[in-house]
């Protein structure tokens, strides 16, 4: 890692690499708005991989920050279904609901560094700016104020994703402050994520690559902290007919828990794999002890794959 200045600021360059000797641990964190779709399973089975292929430990936790999208009994749906797709966490699963108090802990530290600060600016305030912001409105007060990460002018992060190769963003320029705690009470994604990753020592995140936009944020957010940064791989997503990203709000055939076969094998073209390593699977188990020595990261696609609905099928 070697650092920059701009303005002053002090910004690190970090370069994110896959460890062959640290301690290995992945994870996969579903949001318990409804069912798992095959996007969610491409993640589930792509983190898996990621861990398990190299000896390490898959982790499972429940992303319930935002109580008022959460479906009850989702939660635990989701978990027997991934126990029926053969994956097991190592750990305990995790509930970020039960968390308050790591995220309210790592709030105050931001604010007693200064990073952190009351934001009075509705969304209205912010349009002209494209949403962004760099500075409060002067005047602006509201009984509901977030909470925002000062983002320091001219400040950039670099990471390299497995998957992607090297991501440049300008904070200041392209996100901004960003939230820490809404104005509605609840924690924003950005510093859960974090929070838990170092708190659970995730050591690689696998995810879909519609986050690979947010890393940066959590990477500097992580500095702020002074967290470690775990490696990053972003996978490619499941797109509907339209091009959109295949997900609950766009009816997505929900998986099933007695047919996980024919679901795992197309996951597993998803990811770029070679279908013959796991063409005499007899079962979900079998599947993953045939695909668990076979996975080849460097296979997994760079671009989102055009899928769809019509595509996926659960029948065996």
């Amino acid at each position: 890692m070697r650092k920059i200045w701009v303005n002053r600021v002090e910004c690190n360059v970090m370069m994110s690499i896959f460890s062959t000797t640290a301690p290995i641990r992945g994870r996969f964190a579903p949001s318990p708005t409804g069912h798992l779709h095959p996007g969610s399973l491409v993640a589930a089975l792509g983190s898996w991989l990621w861990a398990k292929h190299r000896g390490g430990q898959w982790w499972l936790r429940i992303e319930d920050v935002d109580r008022l999208r959460c479906v009850p009994g989702a939660d635990h749906a989701q978990i027997a279904l991934l126990a029926a797709f053969g994956l097991a966490p190592d750990g305990e699963v995790v509930w970020q609901s039960q968390r308050d108090a790591l995220y309210q802990a790592a709030l105050d530290r931001l604010i007693q560094q200064g990073d952190a600060f009351e934001c009075h600016c509705s969304r209205r305030d912010l349009a002209a700016n494209g949403g962004i912001h760099r500075q409060c409105r002067p005047h602006a007060r509201r009984p509901d104020p977030a909470w925002r990460l000062r983002v320091p002018e001219g400040c950039e992060i670099v990471f390299t994703d497995a998957v992607h190769g090297a991501f440049r963003q300008r904070l200041d320029r392209d996100v901004g402050d960003f939230v820490l705690r809404r104005s509605d009470g609840f924690w924003a994604y950005q510093l859960a994520v974090v929070v838990d990753d170092a708190a659970q020592e995730i050591s690689e995140v696998v995810r879909g690559a519609d986050l690979l936009d947010s890393t940066p944020r959590q990477i500097f957010l992580q500095q702020r902290l002074g967290l470690a940064t775990p490696a990053y791989a972003h996978l490619p997503l499941v797109l509907d007919e339209n091009g959109r990203k295949l997900g609950k709000s766009l009816a997505a055939l929900p998986l099933r828990a007695d047919a996980p076969l024919p679901a795992l094998r197309w996951a597993w073209q998803v990811l770029g794999q070679i279908p013959e390593a796991i063409a005499d699977a007899r079962d979900a188990r079998h599947f993953l002890a045939l695909a668990c020595p076979a996975f080849a990261p460097q296979r997994v696609p760079k671009s989102t794959a055009a899928l769809h609905n019509r595509i996926f099928t659960n029948s065996p």
